[in-house]
């Protein structure tokens, strides 16, 4: 059972997004917040798989309770690592761009279908990331262009041997760990050692940080 958190200050949202998701057996909602602080407190109560952050919320803002929540990966000793989902209008602010620097793990449209919701929260909950969707692929190329690598910074090549820098190349082009796999002919376990070391070289705390880096130094397909 995949376990989810809502936070957003509009009750009637919040309801929304629990019917959507409750209707599907394999997704349960055991906690709700109103505010940034509330939901801090309630996901370090639950340990949910996924939370559902809203960005603009008294009490706390979402940019603050994401930096929180993520700031415990790793951390907590046998903790549930929770994935932040942010819920955006998309203005492509420094909301969100801000979001994405906290550690947020994807994002979609408040006005989504249904079934890219729950099809978003499913994926966060199983490690994928959500780095091939669509929404969240326009914020980290934004986000990319906006604020692109420091002169000076070391070169991609002399960070990362070439498997890695395959691997991250199509990272960044929005394949699953399975699919790098399949591509590259190798096992999945192969992919998620090199992606670790990779990760590591590059200070990257998680895969959306990894392709926000590979944007930055000319590494994705679209650049």
């Amino acid at each position: 059972m995949i376990r989810v958190v809502l936070a957003d200050d509009q009750a009637v949202v919040r309801m929304g997004f629990r019917v959507l998701l409750e209707e599907h057996g394999d997704i349960e909602v055991v906690g709700e917040a109103s505010g940034g602080l509330e939901a801090i407190d309630v996901v370090r109560r639950q340990r949910p798989d996924v939370v559902l952050m809203d960005l603009r919320m008294p009490g706390g803002d979402g940019i603050a309770a994401t930096r929180e929540i993520t700031s415990w990966h790793g951390v907590v000793p046998g903790g549930r690592e929770t994935a932040v989902l942010v819920v955006t209008t998309f203005d492509l602010d420094e909301d969100v761009f801000g979001a994405l620097e906290a550690g947020a793990d994807g994002f979609v449209l408040k006005d989504c279908e249904p079934e890219e919701l729950v099809d978003a929260v499913r994926r966060l909950a199983a490690g994928d990331g959500l780095v091939d969707a669509s929404v969240t692929r326009r914020v980290i190329t934004e986000f990319a262009r906006r604020r692109p690598r420091r002169p000076g910074s070391p070169n991609t090549t002399d960070l990362l041997t070439p498997r890695e820098l395959d691997i991250v190349r199509l990272l960044a082009r929005g394949m699953s760990n399975v699919e790098i796999s399949r591509e590259l002919f190798v096992e999945t376990s192969t992919v998620k050692s090199h992606l670790t070391r990779a990760m590591t070289k590059i200070g990257a705390r998680d895969r959306v940080q990894t392709v926000v880096w590979a944007h930055r130094n000319g590494l994705a397909e679209d650049d």
